[in-house]
């Protein structure tokens, strides 16, 4: 799977691609809404962005009014991430996750089985794609918190070498 060239805006406008936004690091993928009860994985994900960013990874938040709790604009939804939770980590512009509108990413990402096999439409917020530079991804449904034990041997296999044992 190839997610390199797919173009990506920030939120806070600037027209790039998934490989410029990641720059060859293994990213956790997730789409965000800020209204959610999930909405404390926030604190997770910045966690393990800030604890593995210096070894070549990073998180990559999504936005998406998909399940109607997001906030109206870029800007709202930055100054919540920011200001509430302290995230730090890249984030696109919001975007829809499924149905014919969906971003290309998504049309792309929503290919990948989770550990059971099933692949297809985001359930919810909260979804998290963990991408192998190059290539490769695994998935991790909405109540899978950033920092399971899953998630985190996952990102450190990826890791490799960059990453003490």
């Amino acid at each position: 799977m190839q997610l390199d060239d797919i173009p990506v805006r920030t939120l806070r406008g600037q027209d790039t691609t998934f490989g410029e936004l990641t720059d060859g690091r293994v990213a956790l993928v997730v789409n965000v809404a800020s209204r959610c009860g999930l909405a404390p994985q926030y604190e997770q994900l910045e966690a393990l962005h800030t604890a593995y960013g210096p070894e070549g990874f990073t998180v990559v938040g999504v936005p998406s009014n998909q399940f109607l709790q997001e906030l109206g604009s870029e800007d709202a939804i930055a100054e919540y991430c920011s200001t509430t939770w302290g995230a730090t980590f890249p984030m696109t512009e919001k975007v829809k996750l499924n149905g014919r509108g969906a971003h290309p990413l998504y049309r792309q990402l929503t290919q990948i089985p989770d550990d059971t096999g099933k692949a297809g439409r985001i359930t919810w917020n909260f979804e998290k794609f963990l991408v192998a530079p190059g290539g490769g991804a695994r998935r991790f449904r909405p109540r899978v918190l950033p920092d399971a034990p899953e998630v985190v041997a996952a990102i450190e296999e990826l890791l490799g070498d960059r990453h003490p044992a």
